[in-house]
């Protein structure tokens, strides 16, 4: 199973744009079918909406692969 670190840069990202930037969907089209079909789980359940938001400590699993989001080291704390 291939595991992706994804640094989240802000509060949140839309779980679209999170397969689009990981590489994991080659498009935000690709992406919205990806949710829309069922394929897609936010910490161990199935999610169909393709902009939910993740944040950092969410684990999102998309055809064996598992994008691990972390919070940005050198964001100030607010």
């Amino acid at each position: 199973m291939q595991i992706v670190d994804f640094v989240l840069r802000g509060d949140h990202i839309a779980l679209d744009a999170l397969l689009k930037a990981t590489g994991l969907a080659g498009s935000g089209g690709q992406a919205k079918a990806m949710v829309a079909d069922g394929r897609v789980q936010v910490d161990g359940r199935d999610e169909l909406r393709k902009t939910c938001k993740i944040r950092a400590g969410q684990v999102v699993a998309v055809a064996g692969a598992r994008v691990r989001v972390m919070a940005d080291p050198d964001a100030p704390v607010v």
